[in-house]
């Protein structure tokens, strides 16, 4: 082989040197442009970097100086911008303007005594419009000058008096309006003098940090799936926002697996009516009053009367539970029709299954009932701000669920043609009606082992799941006999064949779904102890909190659905995360109070906490991929 001369060597390693150069050029992101020192504002730039000069500056400020075990304070990062830059906000408002993605900033808790001091999420400001130079199509969201974030800070009831440094990390991109340079971070140390019950804490700060602070942190966060919004917390506009999410919520709970079994059975009662539209629209509107009024009974005791603090704490008492299972069965039996039960002739007047205006009451107080396992999306958030508000406009909300979830049965009375489908007469009636009763005996079966379940169940252990073994076997009943009746009934090849695949798809289904239900699953769960979560985050772990029961159908449906998706497993099996599960079955006060802490009154509930112990996420309705960004956010 002939050797290159090095002149030609030395041209190639020139020739690949410009070209990787320009390739770099061409293909850096436009957030990250690179420096250019053509013109005035590039050399301003330009002499602010050989002085040293920083574009962004901070100063920490508490709301008051010191603070005593127990306290909550407010911490002001007010951010200093320099004349002609701007900086891009969090990740939650930049936002893309045609093909370009702004480089969103970030702040992170570095180092905190977690010990002493819980910290929630910072509340960023609002950004306002900008238009630059090397965007088209719009205007970036931006901060110039000046920018303030709070975080709150609670300071733990046990915190020994002291002096302790809480350090932060604020990294963000500085942009003129004809470039960008490079991200940076700034690093931000507060300290905190927490001093003994007998010394004062001095006075509140007189800066304005603190004057947009409660505009700013006066919101309830939703999240939805990938969607998130944000509510006022206070004014008629986000009270009344409030009330809407509320009954959004009420809505969404009748497609919840608790009550969705329930709404073909009273579809089935309107039918025998839906030639007179006056009588169904009164068995509606008396079953929708029923829905409300159980809301409204349901908010009165928790509001003013303090017997309990949330919906699902009925479904923690074992002896509730079972009571509600021993009701549907009762009414499951009556349904189905296989025999019949002699009973006083008072107890036929309430009788759910009767065309009857008490009945149908009754059967709304009974759905409502069905719904307490399940809470539906913005019912939760809206349910625990509720909790802050005076009594009338807590009751309002309680009533807005009520209406909410009413509201599909008001539209059904109101409208009887839409149910004329529905058989009235005959044996296919009777055959619904009894896989209807057989389903109801499963719903009643469920209730009565999540009931035993408590019974027998100690915190934090994992509660048996064995009795999902009679409620698959319920199913499978239901399905046999809709296969084997619908061949005696008809003789139509084209029926046969649909209802016998629906009963072979239910059999199938069901079963699988009790192996699933049963089994310890792909998740290496850790149960939840304070304990277990303080050593966890002392580790330096990341926290992936789910909250869940064993008489949450929604808890069991997002489990099953989303955290077993193979990627995110991989991550919460991995090194830096731990997967805690927080089981409320039974008797768990630790568990309880977590919940509370959380600020939330109802489950389903996931919540990831970042390893100085911020909420780094927390949805009752994700998506897998959330989790997984939300797990590397917080790490």
């Amino acid at each position: 082989m002939t050797a290159k001369p090095a002149s030609f060597t030395r041209s190639a390693g020139l020739i690949g040197l410009l070209s990787l150069a320009l390739i770099l050029f061409n293909f850096a992101p436009p957030a990250r442009a690179q420096f250019s020192f053509d013109g005035d504002d590039n050399n301003s730039f330009a002499n602010d970097a050989a002085a040293a000069k920083p574009i962004v500056t901070a100063d920490a400020t508490w709301d008051v100086p010191k603070a005593h075990a127990g306290d909550t304070r407010i911490l002001a990062i007010q951010l200093h911008i320099a004349d002609g830059y701007h900086i891009n906000p969090d990740k939650d408002q930049a936002r893309k303007v045609g093909d370009f993605e702004p480089y969103p900033a970030s702040f992170k808790v570095v180092e905190a005594p977690l010990d002493v001091v819980g910290l929630e999420q910072a509340v960023w400001p609002a950004p306002h419009g900008h238009k630059a130079e090397y965007v088209t199509g719009g205007e970036l969201m931006v901060y110039e000058h000046e920018a303030t974030l709070f975080l709150k800070a609670k300071v733990l009831p046990n915190a020994a008096p002291g002096r302790y440094a809480l350090k932060f990390e604020f990294t963000y991109q500085a942009c003129t309006n004809v470039f960008c340079a490079a991200p940076a971070t700034l690093p931000i140390t507060a300290v905190l003098d927490v001093v003994p019950a007998s010394e004062p804490v001095g006075e509140a700060s007189d800066t304005n940090a603190f004057a947009s602070y409660q505009d700013l942190a006066g919101y309830t966060t939703f999240h939805f799936f990938g969607w998130t919004f944000r509510v006022p917390d206070s004014g008629f506009l986000g009270g009344l926002l409030m009330l809407f999410a509320a009954a959004f919520g009420g809505f969404l709970l009748n497609f919840t697996p608790c009550v969705l079994p329930v709404i073909p059975i009273k579809i089935l009662g309107l039918s025998q009516h839906a030639g007179s539209r006056r009588r169904a629209a009164m068995l509606g509107g008396v079953l929708a009053l029923g829905v409300t009024a159980f809301w409204i009974a349901i908010g009165v005791l928790i509001i003013s009367l303090k017997i309990f603090t949330a919906t699902n704490e009925l479904f923690g008492l074992p002896a509730f539970t079972i009571s509600v299972g021993v009701f549907i069965a009762a009414m499951a039996i009556g349904m189905a029709g296989f025999f019949t039960i002699n009973l006083p002739k008072q107890v036929y007047l309430i009788n759910p299954n009767s065309q009857t205006l008490a009945g149908s009451f009754v059967f709304g107080v009974m759905t409502a009932v069905l719904s307490l396992p399940c809470t539906a999306p913005f019912m939760g958030a809206a349910l625990g701000w509720s909790t802050q508000q005076p009594t009338t406009l807590a009751l309002f909300t309680f009533l807005a669920v009520g209406l909410g979830m009413a509201l599909p049965y008001f539209v059904l009375s109101a409208n009887p043609q839409l149910v004329e489908w529905m058989p009235r007469t005959g044996p296919a009636s009777e055959l619904l009606k009894q896989v209807l009763g057989l389903l109801m005996l499963a719903a009643a079966l469920y209730f009565i082992g999540t009931g035993v379940s408590a019974l027998i169940q100690s915190p934090p252990n994992p509660p048996t799941t064995l009795y999902w073994w009679p409620v698959v076997l319920a199913v499978v009943a239901a399905a046999g006999w809709l296969i084997y009746r619908t061949f005696r009934i008809t003789r139509s090849p084209a029926r046969r064949a649909v209802f016998a695949v629906l009963g072979v798809l239910a059999i199938g289904g069901s079963v699988y779904a009790g192996a699933a239900l049963t089994s310890h699953g792909p998740i290496n769960w850790v149960y939840y102890t304070p304990e277990r979560f303080e050593q966890a985050l002392q580790r330096g772990d990341v926290v992936v909190l789910d909250f869940t029961a064993e008489w949450c159908l929604n808890c069991k449906t997002l489990e099953h659905t989303q955290l077993t998706q193979a990627p995110l497993v991989k991550l919460l099996n991995g090194p830096g995360v731990v997967p805690m599960k927080v089981d409320i079955t039974g008797d768990n006060p630790a568990g309880r109070e977590k919940l509370k802490q959380a600020g939330r009154l109802t489950i389903p509930l996931l919540v990831v906490y970042a390893p100085d112990g911020r909420e780094a996420f927390k949805s009752d309705a994700y998506f897998a991929s959330e989790v997984i960004a939300a797990i590397d956010a917080a790490r």
